[in-house]
C-alpha cells in the first residue's frame, strides 16, 4: 500500500512539473507551483520526514504563492513570448546537468539501506543518545537546535539578510517605516470571507504559538511557527488592507523584531563565551545539563520564530506597498 502511495505521489509530481514547463500563464504557474509544494510535503510525510513536510507545506504551498501572486499583480498575468526562441542551448544544459546528477547517484547506497554511511556514523549517535544528552524526544529539534545549532544560526542570518535585501530593493523611497494611507479608496468586502477570517486568524496565531513551544515534543519549531504566524498576519492584510495591518504591527516594529530574533539567538551563544565555554554551549544556563539544553533550545527557537515571522511580514509589506502605489 505504501508503495502505491509513493508511486501515485511521484506520478503527480512529474505531471505537475511537466505542466509547469508547458503553461505560459503566470497565475497558472503559481498555482501549479503551490500544488507541487503540497505534493512534496505529502511525499515527505510518507518518508517520515514530518518536520520537513511541515516547512514545505507552510512555505511552498502557503506563503510563497501569496507573494508570487502579488508579484504578478505588478508585472502582469501573461509571460511575454520572445521573438526568437533558441532552445538548443537550454536543452543541452539541462541534459548535461541531468546526466551528471544521475552519474553522481550511481555510487550511492540503495534508499533505506542499513549500510548507508549516514546510518553508520552520526545517525546512531543522534537516535540512541540524544534523548539522554538533550532530554527532548524530537531528534530533529535536537540536531537543529543543539548538535548543529551553529549551522542553524547561519540559516537564520541568511533569512535576516534576505529581509534586509528586500527592504533595500523594494522599499519605496521616502516611505520607509511609514504607514500607507488609502482612506480615499473603498475596499470590496465579502461578508462570508470576512466573518470566516475573523474566526480563523486567531486560531492560526494560536497554532503558531503551539508549534513554536511544542517543537521539542513533536513536529515544529521556530521556522514552521514563524511562517504560520506570518501567514495569519498576511491573511489579515489581504482582507483588510495594508494600512490596517500596519497599524496593528507597524513596519518599524517588524524590522526591529527581525533583528531582535537574531540577537536573541546570538546572545545565547555569547553567554557561553563570557563564561569561558564554547559558543552556544547551553550548560551555562543551568546546573542540570538537561535543563540547560531545554532552556537553550527554547531561547534560540524563539529567536528563529521571531526572525522568520518578521522577515516574511517585512517582505509582504514591501510587495504590498509597491502594489498599493501602482494602483494609485
Amino acid at each position: 500500500m505504501e508503495l502505491l502511495v509513493d508511486i501515485a505521489l511521484l506520478s503527480m509530481l512529474v505531471a505537475t512539473a511537466v505542466s509547469l514547463i508547458l503553461v505560459r500563464g503566470l497565475v497558472a504557474s503559481i498555482m501549479l507551483t503551490s500544488i507541487y509544494g503540497l505534493l512534496s510535503a505529502s511525499f515527505f510525510v510518507t518518508m517520515d520526514a514530518v518536520d520537513v513536510a511541515f516547512t514545505e507545506a507552510a512555505v511552498g504551498a502557503g506563503v510563497s504563492p501569496l507573494l508570487l501572486l502579488m508579484t504578478v499583480a505588478l508585472v502582469g498575468r501573461v509571460e511575454q513570448q520572445p521573438r526568437k526562441r533558441h532552445i538548443a542551448f537550454p536543452l543541452l544544459l539541462v541534459t548535461v546537468t541531468g546526466v551528471l546528477l544521475i552519474v553522481g547517484t550511481l555510487d550511492m547506497p540503495p534508499f533505506g539501506s542499513a549500510d548507508a554511511p549516514a546510518l553508520q556514523h552520526v545517525a546512531p549517535r543522534y537516535l540512541q543518545q540524544s534523548g539522554e544528552e538533550i532530554g527532548i524526544p524530537n531528534v530533529v529539534t535536537s540536531v537543529l537546535a543543539s548538535y548543529r545549532a551553529y549551522d542553524t544560526l547561519g540559516e537564520v542570518l541568511v533569512i535576516f539578510t534576505a529581509g534586509i535585501a528586500v527592504i533595500l530593493v523594494l522599499m519605496l523611497p521616502g516611505r520607509r517605516g511609514s504607514v500607507p494611507d488609502d482612506a480615499g479608496r473603498q475596499r470590496p468586502r465579502n461578508v462570508v470571507v470576512n466573518v470566516v477570517s475573523k474566526i480563523l486568524i486567531p486560531f492560526m496565531l494560536l497554532f503558531a504559538l503551539y508549534v513554536q513551544f511544542h517543537g521539542e515534543y513533536g513536529p515544529g519549531g521556530g521556522f514552521q511557527a514563524g511562517v504560520i504566524f506570518a501567514s495569519g498576519i498576511i491573511l489579515y492584510g489581504l482582507l483588510y488592507g495594508l494600512p490596517s495591518v500596519c497599524r496593528v504591527i507597524p513596519p518599524p516594529v517588524v524590522e526591529a523584531l527581525a533583528a531582535l530574533g537574531v540577537l536573541l539567538y546570538a546572545l545565547t551563544g555569547v553567554l557561553a563565551l563570557l563564561d569561558g565555554r564554547p559558543f552556544l554551549d547551553y550548560s551555562v544556563l543551568a546546573t542540570d545539563p538537561v535543563t540547560a539544553q531545554y532552556l537553550g533550545i527554547t531561547a534560540i527557537e524563539l529567536g528563529v520564530g521571531v526572525t522568520v515571522a518578521s522577515v516574511i511580514i517585512t517582505i509582504f509589506y514591501a510587495f504590498a506597498a509597491h502594489l498599493s502605489e501602482a494602483q494609485r
